[in-house]
């Protein structure tokens, strides 16, 4: 695993799949690796009501009536779509859910203007056609028709962003669960086993994009995934998210709590001046999501490590935040220095600690860039 840029869950987490599949005595629909009580259990982490004899380290932040329901989902013929705000830890989700249930989760398609009903059924070696003629050997099937002849889970992420044309194709292989092959003359049908089920994402600010058929809306059951607000779950995600990034790239620096205070708050004025903003102008283009926080958090933490003292500062942090969230210039820099201004320098003042650093970073970071 060491020599993977990012292992899926499934490699990342073996150690801990495996011993749950070993005490594993629960029913298990289908196919299932993991019953739907030990799938949530390795999502959401163990308690000691659990009475095991090993801890399982939560992996997904957020309200467990979510996780229930999408495992549900999963064990009936219905499709899951996990739809929110980008950020929101939908694609996470998605492959955490496939990792424990399937032990595969890279059997994705990635929604696009470019995505082809190729993408989610199947495509030829041209080569092998040309050589010896179409024939199951020759075709290339696609992550979902993979997962359909292996009882697993097919993932395709960015729903809303594929045309018409490729939902459509979807509806046919949600409903019959089959996949036909009309260019062979014989073992022309692909049959899903049972176990077989897809999982998608689609971002609720791409509305508008392709919205999904009233017909594969009823294919699917939705869950959606509220923005993280709740100050100590937020921490929980970005202290969780932190600690693999030091240790993926084996750093030694330290992140003091204050530092992860002046953050979390940070986002919180930030998210409150966007809801009372009159325009689109008035407000940051970011979504102020956690994953975008966990972004300004990992990038002041690298900053320090490679350029700083090897110890994060909320100088560094300040940087980090207005180099990452000013996207459009001069509106995002006039928000930020706005929220300087307005909210960081009172403050500062009143407070003390790490907002007067943190204040006089972020002034340098606009300077900077005006």
């Amino acid at each position: 695993m060491s020599d993977l840029l990012r292992a899926p869950a499934e490699i990342k987490y073996a150690e801990e799949l495996d011993w749950l599949e070993s005490i594993d005595d629960n029913p298990k629909p289908f196919s299932w690796r993991l019953s739907p009580k030990m799938v949530r259990l390795f999502i959401l982490g163990s308690e000691r009501a659990d009475g095991l004899d090993r801890e399982i380290s939560q992996k997904w932040f957020g309200d467990r009536s979510f996780v229930e329901r999408s495992i549900v989902t999963l064990a009936s013929d219905r499709g899951l779509l996990l739809i929110g705000d980008p950020g929101t830890g939908k694609s996470w989700l998605a492959e955490l859910l496939s990792a424990a249930i399937s032990r595969n989760s890279t059997l994705v398609v990635q929604g696009t203007a470019g995505t082809t009903e190729d993408h989610i059924k199947y495509s030829w070696n041209v080569s092998m056609v040309i050589a010896k003629g179409q024939s199951r050997e020759s075709m290339i099937p696609s992550p979902i028709m993979t997962a359909m002849e292996t009882g697993a889970i097919g993932r395709f992420e960015e729903l809303t962003r594929s045309t018409s044309d490729v939902q459509d194709a979807l509806i046919s292989i949600l409903s019959e669960k089959y996949i036909s092959v009309p260019e062979l003359d014989s073992d022309s049908i692909v049959f899903a086993k049972p176990g077989f089920s897809v999982i998608a994402t689609a971002n609720s600010r791409d509305r508008g994009v392709n919205d999904l058929s009233s017909a594969l809306k009823r294919r699917f059951n939705f869950v959606r995934i509220p923005v993280v607000t709740n100050k100590k779950s937020e921490a929980e995600i970005v202290r969780f998210r932190t600690e693999e990034l030091l240790r993926r790239h084996q750093i030694e620096l330290d992140v003091p709590p204050t530092l992860l205070d002046v953050l979390l708050q940070s986002f919180a004025d930030l998210r409150a001046s966007s809801a009372a903003a009159g325009s689109d102008d008035e407000k940051l283009e970011s979504a102020l999501s956690t994953a975008e926080q966990i972004g300004v958090l990992e990038d002041a933490i690298l900053h320090s490590n490679f350029f700083g003292e090897r110890s994060l500062t909320a100088r560094a942090l300040a940087s980090s935040l207005v180099g990452s969230l000013a996207r459009r210039e001069p509106e995002d820099l006039a928000i930020l220095n706005k929220y300087l201004h307005g909210v960081v320098e009172p403050r500062s003042k009143e407070e003390g600690g790490s907002w007067p650093e943190f204040l006089e970073g972020g002034r340098d970071a606009i300077a900077t860039l005006s």
